[in-house]
């Protein structure tokens, strides 16, 4: 073009801008400027958008700045650019900032303040700023700000409100929209009511893609996997083409081994339509073998993505070891994690701090409180209430309650784990005081910190406490009795010699008694003497596991300390006949991060020999300084 106006320079902009291509976009501009020609409220509006595509929020503030000095400061749609940009980029309170500054605002800016606030999860100002603008009665909400507060509507779980909304965005005409109709079917699937989502689904006029992932989604959210296979079935028959948007709501849905065969289904689906190539699909059906089958086909699955798996695959695949209680695993993997140059985030973190409390591996855990300082991360709440756990598990209790303190806003998880931490470890006293802070504090108690302070009880030997505190759970809190707060009042009871007590209440139970809590009452009749209550829970032991060593050992012990060795005898006599054997006692220590196991008089260990040479020579050492060894 021989000459070059404003109008030219920004249908280049404007082209640019809208088909994704920001850099060119700003590069037209750049050459504009230097040209002379100076841009217009078009030119800003074109250009911010394509600042905004391309995530670049520092030129988007030397833009803002320039349309604050140019003529068209207070023009509507540079403004309106401007709220969008800002939004887009998690700057709420920026946008905020344009939006009540403007003269004159238009369904534009305001939609765009409303899409801002719901996005961001200022839910409550969404639906606030919808009302205002309702209230000033200039503009008529359109399909896309009845998206938005629908979308509110969903992450408050607000479903009354939302009906309201329904009914409202059916007085506009707009009953039958696509744009709505999806974040209404969403809103509803989200708050359980999918009936309602079924029909304004069946409501909108020709659903698109986007329409049939939101019912998939919502009903393989809301734990309905048939009925989101049956919608997948529907879909395909209309001719359209599941994403992966679509196969990763249908593998969601999939959460029990029940749900594996479907699972699988989706899989062959996934491998037919070349999505298995697909990182975020392949870490779904990663997750959906955890769920829904044993763990060697999860971590099968992962061996065969794992050149191309990513930090969420990582994570996907340790989540699954520690569900399935295999902190080994764990383990072993994190060393594969490291090697391929992958940083752990704070659920790595959390979930290889839990499989070190529960091996009680203090070594490695010391390691992760190391990188979790250097790398910030022991600032998550997850990280520091596993750190918690972790100290509290293996006893150092003053490290757990230092971690504790350092804490600005302890969660109900935190206090639960410093709370149960000392009452295994015996300090009943220290644990109760904690439980009258936390309820001082106004935090509430879960089940975990009922178990702990009912253990605390049963330690210190507070009976009627513990009566007390067991009585307030259902009361007070709405928590029900699991079976093991039952074991724990068992164990409070039994330790206090109170097992005719003891044994009625196992019978009176929600459920059926388990072998564990049958267990604590005959260890404590063994420590009580008592040959009748013992006898009894020995039987229904045994009822329940006929080969159980321990229930014949346990009896045994009781019969013998009462003297009662014909008993004894005909006990012995039956475990051989049941070919029933004594369990032996294993105990395993932590060396150079790798837990070796050791068994009562263990011939199998591979260092077996240099160990025993060793535990001569202690002996002898031993000996010589005038130690007597105990022998029992």
């Amino acid at each position: 073009m021989p000459e070059r106006n404003v109008v030219s320079w920004t249908s280049v902009i404007a082209g640019y801008s809208q088909n994704g291509q920001g850099g060119n976009a700003l590069e037209f501009y750049f050459q504009m400027l230097q040209s002379g020609v100076m841009p217009d409220q078009f030119t800003f509006g074109s250009i911010i958008k394509a600042c905004s595509s391309l995530g670049d929020i520092g030129l988007g503030r030397q833009l803002h700045a320039h349309v604050l000095k140019s003529e068209f400061g207070a023009h509507i749609i540079a403004q309106n650019a401007l709220i969008s940009m800002y939004t887009k980029s998690n700057l709420i309170i920026d946008a905020l900032d344009v939006f009540s500054r403007m003269a004159t605002r238009d369904l534009i800016s305001w939609g765009s303040m409303i899409a801002g606030f719901s996005q961001l999860g200022y839910e409550l100002e969404a639906l606030c700023y919808f009302k205002e603008m309702l209230h000033q009665g200039v503009y008529l909400p359109n399909e896309f700000i009845f998206g938005s507060v629908f979308s509110a509507c969903s992450s408050l779980l607000q479903p009354e409100y939302g009906r309201q909304l329904h009914g409202m965005s059916i007085k506009f005409g707009l009953g039958r929209d696509v744009f709505a109709g999806c974040s209404l079917c969403d809103m509803y699937a989200k708050c359980g009511l999918l009936s309602c989502a079924r029909v304004v689904f069946y409501q909108i006029g020709r659903p698109d893609l986007v329409a049939w992932n939101a019912i998939i989604a919502g009903f393989a959210y809301g734990g309905d996997a048939k009925e989101a296979i049956a919608f997948f079935s529907q879909m395909r028959h209309q001719g359209l083409i599941p994403d992966e948007i679509t196969v990763r709501s249908l593998l969601c849905a999939c959460t029990s081994p029940s749900e594996l065969y479907q699972g699988m289904q989706v899989h062959g689906y996934i491998n037919k339509m070349g999505l298995d190539l697909d990182v975020p699909v392949c870490n779904t059906l990663l997750t959906m073998y955890a769920k829904c089958s044993e763990l060697r086909d999860a971590i099968f699955f992962f061996e065969e993505m794992r050149c191309n798996a990513d930090l969420v695959s990582w994570n996907a695949i340790l989540t699954a070891c520690m569900r399935h209680d295999q902190a080994e695993e764990v383990f072993r993997l994190l060393k594969l994690m490291c090697i391929s140059q992958h940083r752990p985030d704070y659920i790595t973190l959390t979930n290889v701090l839990g499989a070190s409390a529960e091996t009680v591996s203090i070594e490695i855990g010391n390691q992760v409180h190391c990188y979790a300082l250097k790398t910030g991360l022991n600032c998550d709440t997850s990280v520091t209430n596993g750190l918690i756990d972790l100290y509290a598990k293996c006893g150092s209790l003053k490290t757990a309650h230092k971690i504790f303190d350092s804490m600005i806003n302890p969660d109900v998880v935190s206090w639960s784990s410093l709370i149960l931490g000392y009452a295994q470890f015996g300090y009943g006293e220290e644990a109760l005081k904690l439980f009258k802070t936390m309820r001082r504090l106004d935090v509430k108690p879960n089940h975990v910190t009922f178990v702990g302070v009912l253990t605390a009880c049963s330690h210190v030997g507070l009976v009627e406490e513990g009566w007390k505190l067991y009585g307030t759970m259902e009361k007070e809190f709405g928590i029900a009795p699991t079976r093991e707060h039952c074991s724990c009042m068992v164990d409070l009871l039994a330790r206090a010699g109170c097992l005719n007590e003891a044994e009625g209440f196992i019978h009176q139970m929600a459920f059926d008694p388990d072998i564990v809590v049958w267990k604590t009452l005959l260890a404590a009749c063994k420590t009580h003497g008592n040959v009748d209550v013992g006898k009894r829970a020995a039987e229904n032991i045994l009822k329940i596991d006929p080969s159980n060593s321990a229930a014949h050992v346990l009896l045994c012990n009781i019969y013998a300390s009462k003297g009662n060795w014909e008993d004894v005898a005909r006990l012995r006599s039956l475990m051989k006949q049941r070919g029933v054997r004594k369990v032996p006692g294993q105990s395993w220590i932590e060396v150079k991060d790798r837990i070796h196991v050791f068994f009562v008089e263990d011939s199998l260990h591979p260092e077996r020999n240099k160990i025993y040479t060793m535990l001569e020579e202690l002996l002898l050492q031993m000996l010589d300084a005038g130690y007597v060894p105990f022998q029992k």
